[in-house]
C-alpha cells in the first residue's frame, strides 16, 4: 500500500489523520477584513498614492473543503493567498487558523503553525532552489521542523512516489525536470509536513495545456485521499468549477460574490461574475453561438486610485446613482451561504 503523508509521524511524534466530517463546526480558516496596502512608486521626486491591493477580504474555509478564488489579473488573489500563509504581512485585518489568530504571531511562534499551512506557487521552476537537489527541496520543511536528515530523505522518496515521480529523481536538480514534473516536486514539498490546508496559487497557469489536466487531477486526488482543505487561486473558471466546492470572485481587492459553485456558475448574482462566466468557452458549439456575451467597458480601475462607491460601477451595465456613492456590503442573497456585494443583485 502506498504511504500517505496524512499518516506520517511528525517531528513531535504525532501524526495527522485526514480531518473528519466537520459539518456545522467552526471553519478551519477564517479571514476578516483583510487589507494589504503597498507604498506607491515615487515619480519625479513626488510621493505617489498608496496601492490598496487587498481591500477588506472576508473568507471562511472548512476542513476538507476546496474554495476557488477567481478574478482578473491584478485583483489581489495572489496577494491574499500569500498573506494567509504569512509570506506577506497584512496591513490590517485578521487571519484565524484552527481557531487561533495567526496574524501577529512572531516567526518563532509561527513555525509550528506552518506545518499545517503550506503553499504551492505558480511558477514551479522559480519556486525551487536551482542549487538544491530534489531530496533537499522536499526535505527542507521537515528539517526545519526537527526531523532527522535520514528520515526526511526517506519521506521525500515516499512523497515523490505519491505525486507520480520516482525515488531515482531524488538527486536531480530542478532544471532537469519539465514544468509539470517540477510542479509535482513543489506539491510534494507542500505535502511534506502533512498540512491541513494548502494554498495553491495558480498552480497550473505556467504549464502547457497538455500538462495542466494531469496536475489538476493529481491535486484533486490528493485532496480527496488526504482530507486536505485547499484554497485554489486561478483565473481559469473551467478548472475552478471542476475542482472546487465553493467559489469566491474578487474584483479590485474585494470579494464581490461567494457561494456554492453550482449557485455561482448557474445563477450568478453579481454583474461581474456574469461577465466572467460569459467568456468561458462552452463545449457545445451550438450553445456557444446562442449564448449572450457580456462585454465590459474599459480596463479595471487602478487600486492606487479606486472609484468611489462600488468599485465595479464604471464598467457595470446595471450601475445607478447609488452605485457611484455607496459601497455595497457583501450580503446574503438567494441560497444559504451565498453572498454578493451588489446593490442590485440577480436573485433568479
Amino acid at each position: 500500500m502506498k504511504p500517505t503523508p496524512s499518516t506520517f509521524p511528525r517531528p513531535d511524534g504525532s501524526s495527522r489523520e485526514p480531518d473528519p466530517d466537520t459539518a456545522g463546526a467552526a471553519p478551519l480558516l477564517s479571514v476578516r477584513d483583510l487589507v494589504k496596502t503597498f507604498p506607491g512608486r515615487r515619480t519625479l521626486g513626488r510621493p505617489a498614492a498608496p496601492v490598496r491591493a487587498v481591500d477588506g477580504v472576508d473568507l471562511d474555509l472548512a476542513a476538507g473543503e476546496t474554495l476557488g478564488l477567481v478574478g482578473e489579473s491584478g485583483c489581489g488573489k495572489s496577494t491574499t493567498g500569500r498573506m494567509l500563509v504569512r509570506l506577506l504581512e497584512p496591513t490590517s485585518g485578521t487571519v484565524e487558523f484552527g481557531g487561533r489568530d495567526i496574524t501577529r504571531l512572531s516567526q518563532r511562534r509561527m513555525r509550528p503553525v506552518r506545518r499545517d499551512l503550506q503553499i504551492v506557487f505558480q511558477d514551479p521552476h522559480a519556486s525551487l532552489n536551482p542549487r538544491q537537489t530534489v531530496a533537499r527541496i522536499i526535505a527542507e520543511p521537515l528539517l526545519v521542523q526537527g526531523t532527522p536528515a535520514p528520515a526526511a530523505r526517506a519521506r521525500a522518496a515516499e512523497l515523490l512516489d505519491l505525486v507520480g515521480l520516482r525515488a531515482e529523481h531524488l538527486d536531480r536538480h530542478p532544471h532537469q525536470f519539465s514544468g509539470g514534473q517540477a510542479q509535482r516536486v513543489g506539491i510534494a514539498r507542500a505535502l511534506a509536513t502533512a498540512p491541513r490546508l494548502i494554498v495553491a496559487d495558480e498552480p497550473v497557469s505556467a504549464l502547457d495545456v497538455s500538462v495542466q489536466a494531469q496536475v489538476v487531477n493529481l491535486m484533486e486526488r490528493l485532496r480527496r485521499e488526504l482530507g486536505l482543505a485547499l484554497l485554489f487561486i486561478a483565473h481559469d473558471l473551467s478548472v475552478v468549477r471542476r475542482v472546487c466546492d465553493r467559489v469566491a470572485v474578487m474584483y479590485l481587492g474585494r470579494v464581490v460574490e461567494i457561494g456554492d459553485k453550482h449557485e455561482v456558475y448557474d445563477r450568478p448574482a453579481h454583474p461581474y461574475t456574469r461577465a466572467l462566466l460569459s467568456a468561458v468557452p462552452l463545449p457545445d458549439p451550438a450553445a456557444e453561438r446562442r449564448r449572450e456575451r457580456i462585454l465590459l467597458l474599459g480596463d479595471p480601475p487602478s487600486p492606487a486610485s479606486p472609484p468611489s462607491g462600488c468599485g465595479f460601477h464604471p464598467r457595470c451595465p446595471k450601475a445607478q446613482a447609488v452605485c457611484r456613492t455607496e459601497r455595497p456590503p457583501l450580503d446574503a442573497v438567494g441560497a444559504a451561504g451565498r453572498r454578493a456585494a451588489c446593490h442590485f443583485p440577480e436573485t433568479g
